[in-house]
């Protein structure tokens, strides 16, 4: 039996509840994220949206497989809407956060898994210049399961000046008074698009690797959080005498650095050398970093000048408090670094890339500034596997039986135990 169109309005829509994530919408493609659902999520937001008294939306998209199936549904039910939609095609996500601020437009999705395995696909959202997370999602939610949709035609349009727009911003923006030898990894995510050509084109002398779109990643997982997928950056900035080895996440939004002698350079090393150069312009500001980071940041912010301000792990927690607090820069250890003193506030590795190069080039010590950096021992990340449905209740139970004597304890996000010598989470 051929079904209409938009039959499954009238059927019962079963989807997995869990998808509809803290800052995102994220699952399997075609079996979380099947057909239905992401037409469905399309009418959701485009409702919102003209419930908003706007009625306009920018998608853009990475190099997963799966990204123009999602595309073409997403889009189609917020056509039925009578919201329009403008295609800016397959970019890293910091480029369509560019796109809505440069556009002028209040709303964005970009679809994209992220750095999640190639069978993941999924959606941030900006509404009314908002990303979305927590219950801003769960509104979403809702709206999908209530199938309560405005009815109309809206118009769809291409527009492919958004890459360009953005490189020309950042070159004009960062200044590089010494010329420097890089090496950067794609991973075959969505910055393949840009990256190589952006930092050529600011005088860079670049190395490349895995810098063509393939959304299978065949060469790695597009995650540089994990020191395993930073093996054969670390291996060309060796073979090559490289100043400086960038990684990105597969859609651009999450930064992994490696220095001139093949150490990886984590987050929240990275954001003692991102919040000093920042403070020397910008004293007694506000620097936003997540519960991850080692407890040295805050101490050097405030020997810097600054004030530490802790946060909610997640982008959209992050990205929220900066504006909160007016903070000039946000950073968490996953990756995510937020300039928001001459750019627009938003998680973007391709320009968190270009200011660590600034930051060598003017500085008198080169690449070797990452030495003047303190060393820590850590133990790595440990992760213990539990359903969806049990995770929050575990982490409450844990938290009501803490007791850590002669330590300060903070719960904005879990727990965060820290003493005299040390701190865990």
């Amino acid at each position: 039996v051929t079904l209409p169109r938009n039959s499954f309005l009238n059927l019962k829509l079963n989807f997995n509840k869990n998808i509809f994530r803290a800052y995102d919408v994220r699952g399997l493609s075609y079996k979380d994220l099947s057909e239905e659902l992401v037409i469905m999520l399309g009418k959701a937001l485009g409702t919102k949206i003209l419930e908003l008294g706007d009625h306009s939306i920018i998608i853009g998209r990475d190099g997963r497989n799966s990204s123009p199936d999602m595309y073409e549904w997403l889009s189609e039910g917020i056509l039925s809407t009578g919201c329009n939609v403008i295609n800016v095609g397959i970019l890293p996500t910091p480029i369509l956060y560019f796109s809505v601020h440069k556009f002028d437009l209040n709303n964005g999705v970009m679809i994209t898994g992220s750095h999640n395995p190639a069978e993941y696909n999924g959606f941030k959202i900006v509404i009314n210049n908002k990303t979305l997370y927590g219950e801003s999602i769960q509104e979403i939610k809702r709206k999908v399961e209530t199938k309560i949709f405005i009815e109309g035609k809206g118009k769809e349009e291409e527009c492919r000046e958004a890459i360009n727009l953005y490189s020309k911003e950042l070159i004009k923006d960062i200044s590089l008074p010494k010329q420097l030898k890089i090496g950067i990894d794609c991973g075959n995510g969505a910055t393949s698009v840009i990256a190589e050509r952006c930092y050529k084109d600011l005088g860079c002398e670049v190395e490349a690797l895995y810098c063509d779109l393939d959304g299978n990643f065949p060469n790695h997982h597009p995650d540089p959080s994990n020191p395993e997928n930073m093996q054969d950056l670390k291996k060309k900035v060796l073979d090559s005498s490289l100043d400086l080895g960038l990684a990105f996440d597969g859609d651009g939004d999450r930064l992994g650095v490696v220095n001139s002698e093949g150490e990886i350079i984590y987050p929240d090393m990275q954001m003692i050398l991102f919040s000093q150069s920042i403070l020397k312009k910008n004293k007694y500001s506000n620097i936003v970093f997540d519960v991850k980071c080692s407890q040295l940041l805050p101490k050097i912010i405030k020997d810097n000048g600054g004030i530490p301000i802790m946060s909610r792990t997640g982008h959209s927690f992050i990205k929220e408090k900066i504006k909160e607090v007016s903070a000039p820069l946000g950073g968490e250890m996953s990756g995510h670094i937020f300039f928001n003193d001459r750019w627009p506030g938003f998680d973007d590795a391709i320009y968190a890339g270009a200011r660590m190069m600034e930051i060598i080039s003017k500085s008198p010590l080169g690449k070797d500034i990452f030495k003047q950096l303190p060393t820590l021992s850590s133990t790595p990340e440990i992760n213990i596997k539990v359903g969806d449905n049990e995770k929050f209740s575990i982490v409450e139970q844990f938290k009501s039986l803490a007791n850590f004597p002669e330590s300060k304890i903070t719960d904005i996000d879990g727990i965060r135990v820290e003493f005299n010598e040390g701190w865990g989470l």
